[in-house]
């Protein structure tokens, strides 16, 4: 039997992990955060550098706070309006790639040009609102554009990817920097061809097994595993 307190203990050594990887593949620079949600409260990294992260350094902020505890990023409002209005998110990933910046940029939604994007959902929304997420009303409205996404680009200031774990939520953000780097290169091309719901559907019921082996690979590429 799996008592509380080793369920706490890997749900720690997860989150640690899974901020470890989105440095090390360089998805951040000096800002960024993965959190997870813990019974009626959210577990978060704090505002430094997520390679340096360490476990005793994360914060524990209740699901129903009005106001951020000291010491946690301001921008923890958006993983609270997330949680709040997605029960089935358990985890997320804040992240700002290059490519995903310019991608937000230009347009207003990502459809899946190739199989592995279609794991992101039928399409990627995108918040056309470059603010950072700073207060509950701005956070709030961003969660509002995910809507039931997997993942939401944030014009001018990065994206937000979710999960049922941080590992799933830090892979959803390296898959969507790809999809928007093949969305940049594809458009800047000429006529895309986009994937069917048929074939979108089919990618994604293959997605749970597959996700978690390009996981696996992300970690042996971060040199974490």
């Amino acid at each position: 039997m799996t008592t509380v307190e080793e369920t706490a203990s890997s749900t720690t050594t997860e989150l640690v992990e899974a901020a470890r990887v989105l440095a090390r593949l360089g998805l951040v620079t000096a800002f960024g955060h993965v959190s997870v949600r813990r019974g009626d409260s959210v577990l978060i990294t704090p505002p430094k550098e997520l390679d340096l992260v360490e476990p005793g350094e994360l914060l524990e902020i209740r699901l129903a706070a009005q106001e951020l505890p000291v010491g946690a990023p301001p921008e923890a409002w958006g993983h609270l309006a997330v949680y709040r209005a997605r029960p089935d998110v358990m985890a997320i990933a804040r992240a700002q790639p290059e490519d995903i910046l310019a991608a937000g940029a230009v347009t207003d939604r990502i459809t899946p040009l190739h199989g592995q994007a279609a794991w992101l959902g039928a399409s990627i929304p995108v918040h056309d609102d470059a603010r950072l997420l700073r207060t509950a009303e701005l956070a709030k409205r961003a969660a509002h554009t995910l809507g039931t996404s997997d993942a939401l680009v944030l014009r001018g200031n990065g994206a937000l990817t979710t999960g049922a774990g941080p590992g799933l939520a830090v892979t959803r953000m390296w898959l969507l920097a790809a999809a928007c780097r093949v969305h940049l290169a594809a458009h800047g091309a000429g006529p895309v061809t986009t994937l069917s719901p048929e074939e979108i559907t089919a990618w994604r019921a293959a997605g749970p097994p597959l996700l978690e082996r390009l996981w696996a690979h992300l970690r042996r590429r971060a040199g974490v595993l």
